[in-house]
């Protein structure tokens, strides 16, 4: 665990795990084996994040939300930590209360999961996602805002732009 990160009532991190500096455990938080989690991360109430998954600096995961690390359980037919399927969550990335992430998806940079959205498929950088299953509905800043057309700010006035589909930060 690193420097200045707090752990909440009733946690558990297992065996292998790595928590990074300054991240914040609410409650009834569970952490699997090897999990790594990234500096600034901020884990509400009630999340399980299962091994499997990886949570870069400074990710946001609202209270009670879902992540999988399996597509096919049985309980009768375990498999194991080799038959887990890797979920990435990159740098900035916000998943709202109750949301769901279906194992084998990556969550680009500073992406925004709505409230109850259960994402079955890779999210692009910056993407605004919400629904079931989840589906672009926007684009967000850094900040947290949401973009409209012109793709500028009017919270922190950083400008973005399309390329082949992608959004990016301008240069100027």
């Amino acid at each position: 665990m690193g420097k200045g990160s707090k752990i909440w009532h009733f946690c558990h991190i297992q065996s292998g795990a790595v928590i990074g500096e300054n991240c914040t455990l609410g409650q009834n938080v569970n952490v699997g084996n090897n999990v790594i989690i990234g500096n600034g991360v901020k884990i509400q109430n009630n999340v399980s994040v299962y091994e499997g998954v990886e949570l870069e600096d400074y990710v946001f995961c609202g209270p009670s939300i879902v992540f999988t690390n399996d597509l096919t359980p049985r309980s009768q037919y375990p498999k194991g930590s080799k038959g887990y399927i890797r979920t990435l969550v990159k740098f900035g990335a916000t998943i709202g209360a109750n949301a769901t992430i279906i194992c084998g998806n990556t969550i680009g940079r500073y992406a925004m999961i709505a409230s109850g959205a259960v994402v079955t498929k890779d999210v692009p950088d910056y993407a605004l996602m919400a629904g079931v299953p989840a589906r672009q509905i926007g684009w967000v800043c850094e900040c947290g805002r949401g973009l409209k057309e012109t793709l500028t700010c009017s919270e922190c006035n950083r400008a973005y732009q399309l390329i082949n589909g992608k959004l990016e930060k301008s240069d100027g």
